[in-house]
């Protein structure tokens, strides 16, 4: 890691710069003054998809789901709690490909619920199937930064 990294508000979508050192201390937007991480994931759309994905420069593990999905419904709690485990050092968001379905159609969704972790925009891995809180975690874990 760099001395400091670049992190966008998931409230008000402004970037900061958080020292490295302070990741871990609750970091709060300068421009919102609310709290960059909350234990619970993002929800995107396609307007704050990209600077998500292109503008932390942690991890981003994305759910893609639809709420008619009985499996999607099964993990949402898994998610979330994986959010409060993986916090700060990966940001948790989810995408409902129902009401955004352009994002599922580019990333090729085939399958309900897919998780894909990204990595300064590149897709690095990607899971398909309801998983456990504590899988998502050893999942996300075991992902290579490269």
């Amino acid at each position: 890691m760099s001395d400091s990294l670049h992190l966008v508000c998931p409230h008000c979508q402004t970037t900061i710069r958080v020292p490295a050192e302070k990741l871990t201390h609750g970091p709060k937007c300068g421009h919102c003054h609310r709290a960059v991480f909350d234990g619970h994931p993002l929800e995107l759309t396609a307007a704050t998809f990209a600077k998500q994905l292109e503008r932390n420069d942690i991890p981003v593990l994305i759910d893609f789901w639809a709420p008619w999905c009985g499996p999607c419904r099964t993990m949402a709690p898994q998610f979330e709690q994986a959010a409060k485990q993986l916090e700060p050092r990966v940001r948790l968001a989810k995408i409902d490909t129902e009401a955004e379905q352009a994002l599922g159609a580019r990333f090729n969704i085939r399958s309900i619920p897919t998780m894909k972790l990204f990595w300064h925009g590149r897709e690095l891995a990607s899971q398909s199937g309801a998983m456990s809180a504590q899988d998502i975690v050893r999942w996300a874990n075991s992902i290579e930064l490269r």
